[in-house]
């Protein structure tokens, strides 16, 4: 008689799986909830470091509520979807408050709770309480979804909604935590986007993919979208003292939360006397660069501001920054770039 699904994947798991992610040990529900948030849309090698450097900071839920907005979009700058972090401080003030700084072990208490949906919920309380909870992540539904010969894209609600149907119904009675680990396992080792290696997979002798030679077909990417081309300047504004005035993002749109050089889209001199309330005189433009996220790009171009007159004093969501004070904040990469390259001080 054949092994179940999970039976051959636990036996994978126990030889060729991951077993020394630092969020396993200990496996505690902190340390996996900040994984599972570190992992969405990011790949665990690029997460390992973070992840090291936030547990040191804030090594458990508490430490967390209490922690400065910025000192947590500090240590989150540079891994990207910033609104991650926002939603990880958000949820754990709301632990604290609601909860009593525990993690809550009811699906729908930790469902509820900001920047957590069905599948991030499943794998945590898989993982940190046992649970039986399947989830559907990238890696897993690229794996369900050839194994069981599901094509379209698993962004469609019918595809998904038919994918968690079998992730449902192939959870095993016991082992939750190896299982869950196993199944995104398969999935980031052997069930790879391009170029898969079915010799390697353990649960090949049933995959429809593999059986019709369909890997490359399924599941099917994600409908092609015109990623338009968004324009933008960012002034470069310096003081006689040699700092430059960075303000903070709104907490909704790009870059969110974090300390960036001003922008603007419309006349520079205007923002600068308007928004910014410094009287500049000139603007000397610097080298284009571009940035690109999800659904666009972005356009930057540099302005290198001359002022008339010494500036007034910054105000709570704009700051006069020195070169040395540049690694203590929350800056988004291509701010970064452009200030490395900068001759501060002429």
């Amino acid at each position: 008689m054949k092994k179940s699904f999970a039976a051959r994947l636990l036996r994978w798991f126990d030889r060729h799986g991951r077993h020394d992610l630092p969020w396993q040990h200990p496996r505690t529900p902190y340390r996996v909830w900040l994984s599972e948030v570190m992992l969405q849309q990011t790949q665990v090698a690029a997460v390992i470091p973070y992840f090291e450097r936030f547990v040191a900071r804030f090594p458990d839920i508490a430490a967390l509520a209490a922690a400065n907005d910025d000192d947590v979009m500090h240590l989150w700058a540079g891994l990207g979807y910033y609104a991650r972090a926002r939603n990880l401080l958000k949820a754990a003030r709301t632990i604290v408050d609601t909860h009593g700084g525990k993690f809550p072990s009811d699906v729908d208490q930790v469902a509820a709770l900001p920047g957590i949906g069905r599948s991030t919920a499943g794998a945590i309380l898989a993982q940190a309480f046992g649970q039986r909870h399947a989830i559907l992540d990238g890696n897993v539904r690229r794996v369900l979804a050839r194994h069981a010969g599901i094509a379209g894209w698993p962004g469609d609600p019918k595809v998904q909604a038919e994918l968690w149907e079998i992730a449902e119904r192939l959870l095993p009675r016991a082992r939750l935590p190896d299982y869950t680990q196993a199944t995104m396992d398969l999935g980031a080792q052997i069930c790879l986007p391009r170029a898969p290696r079915c010799d390697e997979c353990p649960v090949r002798a049933d995959c429809v993919a593999f059986a019709t030679d369909r890997q490359s077909e399924i599941p099917a990417p994600r409908p092609k979208r015109a990623r338009p081309l968004r324009k933008a300047q960012m002034l470069v504004i310096e003081n006689r003292d040699g700092a430059i005035l960075l303000e903070r993002r709104p907490p909704a749109g790009i870059w969110g939360g974090l300390w960036c050089l001003p922008m603007c889209d419309g006349d520079w001199r205007e923002y600068c006397r308007d928004a910014l309330r410094v009287s500049a005189k000139d603007a000397q433009p610097l080298p284009s660069l571009r940035h690109a996220f999800t659904h666009f790009e972005l356009e930057i171009t540099p302005m290198r501001v001359g002022l008339k007159a010494d500036p007034r004093k910054a105000d709570s969501q704009r700051a006069w920054t020195r070169i040395d004070q540049f690694d203590a904040l929350g800056l988004p990469s291509p701010v970064k770039k452009l200030l490395a390259g900068l001759t501060c001080r002429e």
